[in-house]
């Protein structure tokens, strides 16, 4: 079993999610008591906020460079960034170390695209939903037709996901607001809802819709381990 790095704390609460589901997914695969082999390098999300709004991306650069530095020199096989928004600088990190980089946005369009899906929208952050690095992997690597909610929905989208869902706090409002915004997406044709940040899936999940969510959160996660057991059994 390879040793999975992961980059957490951004939040913690998605982060906590993640080793959550890694330990299942291993337990269903391997059975008995075995559990996965992981290193998490949890930081500062405060810090990490702070560096996205002032738009100094370079300087949340280094800081993803050194964690994954650190979880390469305490033994990871491979790298895994716990947070969508933060794959704005996945080609530095990956190109910094000498292990691989399990790319979130990746594990998301392989099981859309093998569900025959075409049509996307993306709700996440601003910064996922506004700048070119998450949706033009999607379209450039997976041929996805990726969508987000106009101005004022895409406001709504971040803030619920900075005010609320960073803090751990679930309002019934936010949820329904949400709820709204898939709806009206999926009426302007949107086939699916890729859940583009890894604490959404605390407030909707799929019993809340009629349309199929994506939850980037799972798919990482699990791709994680299918990724760490690749040689020792055989997958579907």
């Amino acid at each position: 079993m390879k040793t999975i790095g992961l980059i957490g704390g951004m939040s913690w609460e998605s982060s906590l999610l993640y080793y959550q589901i890694i330990n299942q997914r291993v337990k269903e695969k391997l059975g008995g008591h075995h559990s996965a082999k992981s290193l998490m390098y949890s930081l500062d999300f405060d810090d990490i906020k702070t560096l996205q709004h002032q738009g100094k991306w370079d300087e949340a650069t280094k800081v993803m460079i050194d964690s994954a530095h650190k979880l390469e020199s305490g033994g990871a096989d491979f790298i895994v960034i716990c947070t969508n928004t933060m794959h704005k600088m996945a080609k530095e990190v990956e190109e910094s170390v000498a292990v691989p980089l399990l790319h979130i946005a990746d594990s998301t369009a392989k099981e859309i695209v093998k569900d025959g899906i075409g049509k996307v929208a993306l709700l996440g952050t601003a910064f996922t939903m506004e700048q070119d690095f998450y949706k033009g992997r999607l379209m450039e690597r997976f041929g996805l037709d990726v969508m987000v909610p106009n101005e004022t929905d895409r406001l709504i989208v971040h803030d619920i996901i900075y005010k609320e869902l960073c803090l751990g706090i679930i309002h019934d409002e936010s949820k329904q607001s949400y709820l709204r915004i898939i709806n009206k997406l999926s009426q302007q044709g949107a086939e699916a809802v890729i859940l583009g940040c890894t604490e959404i899936t605390l407030l909707i999940s799929q019993e809340n819709c009629g349309i199929p969510l994506y939850d980037t959160t799972r798919l990482h996660a699990e791709a994680a381990v299918d990724f760490a057991l690749e040689g020792e059994i055989n997958f579907p």
